[in-house]
């Protein structure tokens, strides 16, 4: 399906330098906040107050995020669970506040907008949770690259392998940067985010490295840059179909999601426009300059009467 075909071959390779050292710039800067300021991490990676809270009508979140907000805390977070009239909160750890007292002073703020609020269960989750969590996450995300270069190796080539898996780490590294700059809560609803935009961001390399095998198929005389302007050119459609059905998806759930789902909705915003702009102009250009060629795609079968075959011209 397309909603239009370009009849010439737009030239990206062409400005492929120009468009890394735009991405280069924007990777190292998000490095640079990475480092000097962090990642804001929410309760499940830093230990907090876990609490569980019933009404005897749905709860209204808003209300009880203000009440919550009123007591000085900045990192709450207050989502339905089960029904909507229960709620789960999660308070960040205060020194010198036990997760009882915690509690029972959000409790107070709670009732003081709705009588009917009882509190079901609070426990404490330590900070060797949040530890722990942080490990798996980083397992997770080693596991996932791992995957993603032996596919594209079996499937394609080294080359490939290597130019995919650079775009997609752009991409991860550009979205912490994001986080890191404007401090935005880093949770696990944030990460699963993160793990999700890796292989979304694959499958549009896939889609434009298949078409470039193809087209070195069908195209014998057309270089290496040509080939892969052709290639970008003629996915456009598909990519605009694709990518902007799930960017109004995404969008949806950003604007009328609620707090639970603003970042996680955030991180795949980001995650999706960076993942089109490197799977054109990061791993394409790199695949371009690590030298890929026809014959890294396609074997030469020898045929009776080849140059090439020892056997050729010998009678018997």
């Amino acid at each position: 399906m397309e909603f239009f075909k370009i009849r010439r071959d737009i030239p990206f390779m062409r400005h492929a330098l120009a468009f890394n050292a735009v991405s280069l710039i924007t990777f190292l800067a998000a490095v640079f906040f990475l480092f000097s300021r962090g990642l804001h991490l929410s309760v499940e990676f830093t230990g907090g107050t876990l609490m569980e809270v019933a009404y005897s009508q749905p709860a209204d979140l808003t209300q009880a995020r203000n009440a919550i907000a009123a007591l000085g805390y900045a990192d709450v977070q207050v989502q339905n669970f089960g029904t909507a009239r229960d709620v789960l909160i999660r308070l960040p750890a205060v020194k010198g506040v036990s997760s009882a007292q915690q509690s029972e002073k959000v409790l107070d703020a709670l009732k003081q907008t709705d009588a009917s609020a009882e509190l079901r269960r609070t426990e404490f989750v330590g900070p060797q949770v949040g530890d722990e969590l942080a490990a798996d996450g980083l397992k997770a995300l080693a596991f996932v690259v791992v995957g993603i270069v032996l596919y594209l190796a079996f499937r394609f080539e080294w080359k490939f392998a290597v130019a995919a898996i650079i775009a997609n780490l752009h991409d991860v590294i550009i979205i912490l940067g994001f986080f890191a700059f404007f401090q935005w809560e880093f949770s696990l609803p944030v990460l699963a985010a993160v793990l999700a935009v890796l292989g979304y961001s694959v499958n549009e390399s896939v889609v434009i490295f298949d078409r470039i095998r193809e087209n070195f198929r069908r195209f014998r005389k057309m270089d290496t840059v040509g080939i892969i302007d052709n290639a970008i050119t003629s996915t456009i459609s598909r990519t605009i179909i694709t990518h902007g059905c799930t960017q109004l998806m995404v969008l949806s759930m950003l604007l009328f999601g609620g707090a639970t789902l603003h970042y996680f909705a955030l991180a795949l915003t980001i995650g999706i426009l960076f993942g089109i702009y490197s799977s054109v102009f990061v791993a394409a250009a790199i695949a371009m300059w690590l030298g890929i060629r026809r014959e890294d795609l396609i074997k030469h079968v020898k045929k009776e009467g080849d140059p090439d075959d020892p056997n050729a011209g010998a009678v018997v």
